[in-house]
């Protein structure tokens, strides 16, 4: 939300901004990590990932994690 909308009372906003406020509030209720950025090294990482070939088997991840599988 742009800190000019932030600042303004429901009053004086134009339909679209508080449009736009009601749609990104639902967004964050559904997903906490609406809007939020990833890393660029983390970006890296995942594109790394996804052109091995190097596979491990969900069990093992749900073991490591402490997740009952």
């Amino acid at each position: 939300m742009s800190p000019i909308v932030k600042n303004k009372k429901v009053s004086d906003m134009t339909i679209r901004e508080f449009q736009q406020i009601i749609k990104e509030t639902i967004y964050e209720v559904i997903d906490p990590d609406y809007g939020l950025e990833l890393k660029p090294e983390f970006v890296k990482k995942l594109k790394a990932s996804l052109k091995s070939k190097k596979r491990i088997p969900v069990e093992t991840v749900a073991k490591k994690l402490g997740l009952n599988w």
